[in-house]
C-alpha cells in the first residue's frame, strides 16, 4: 500500500506542477491584451478564451495534487480534536460515500461531454475568433482519472493510519508562507529593518 501511495503522490505532483505553468501562459496572454488594447487600441479576439481555458485547466489538473498534500478545505475545527484513528475512520467512510461517487460521475459525464465536443470539433460561441475548445473539455476526464488514482492512495493512507495510529506523510514539497511562519516563528520574517515591528521585545534593562 505504501508503495502505491508514494507512486500516486509523485504522479499527482508531476501533473500538478506541470500544469501550474498554465498561469504563466495566462499571465502573458493577459499582459499582451492589456498592452495591445491600451497602447495600440487593438484588442485581441482570443485573450479572454485563453484566460479561462488556462485557469480552468490549471484548477482541474491541480485537484489530485492538492488532495495528495491535504490541501483541500476541511471543517477541522472538529476534525483536529479527534484521535488519528478516528480521523482516518471518518475519512475512509466519507471517501466511499461522497468522494468516489462524485469523482466517478465526473469522469463518466465528462467522457460523454468531451466525446460529443470532439465529434463536431466544438468552438467557443463566446469568442469572435472561434477558438477550439474540444481539447479543453478533455481535461475534465483527465482530472477525474487523476482524482480516482489519488483517492485510492488516500484510502490506503486511512487504512495505514487506522492500523498504526499515524498518518503517512507525503514527501517534502512547497509550503504556504503561513505554514512556514507558524513552524519557524517570528524569526523567519525578522530579517531586516522593515520587520523591526515584529521582532520579539528584549528584556528591559535593570
Amino acid at each position: 500500500m505504501e508503495r502505491y501511495i508514494r507512486l500516486a503522490d509523485k504522479l499527482s505532483a508531476w501533473f500538478g506542477k506541470a500544469f501550474a505553468w498554465c498561469v504563466m501562459v495566462m499571465t502573458l496572454g493577459v499582459g499582451y491584451e492589456v498592452f495591445a488594447r491600451y497602447l495600440f487600441n487593438r484588442p485581441t479576439a482570443w485573450a479572454f478564451d485563453l484566460t479561462y481555458m488556462m485557469y480552468g485547466t490549471m484548477f482541474m489538473m491541480a485537484g489530485a495534487y492538492a488532495l495528495s498534500r491535504d490541501a483541500h478545505v476541511r471543517g477541522d475545527f472538529v476534525y483536529r480534536l479527534w484521535s488519528i484513528r478516528t480521523q482516518a475512520t471518518v475519512e475512509l467512510v466519507l471517501y466511499f460515500i461522497f468522494f468516489f461517487p462524485g469523482v466517478l460521475a465526473l469522469v463518466f459525464a465528462g467522457w460523454r461531454y468531451a466525446g460529443r465536443s470532439w465529434r463536431y470539433l466544438e468552438v467557443s460561441v463566446m469568442s469572435p475568433a472561434n477558438i477550439p475548445i474540444y481539447q479543453f473539455k478533455s481535461v475534465i476526464v483527465a482530472a477525474g482519472v487523476l482524482l480516482v488514482i489519488q483517492g485510492i492512495a488516500q484510502v490506503f493512507r486511512c487504512i495505514l493510519a487506522i492500523r498504526t495510529g499515524e498518518w503517512l506523510k507525503p514527501d517534502d514539497d512547497v509550503e504556504e508562507l503561513e505554514a512556514v511562519l507558524q513552524k519557524e516563528g517570528l524569526s523567519a520574517i525578522a530579517h531586516g529593518s522593515e520587520a523591526v515591528d515584529v521582532v520579539e521585545p528584549r528584556e528591559p534593562r535593570r
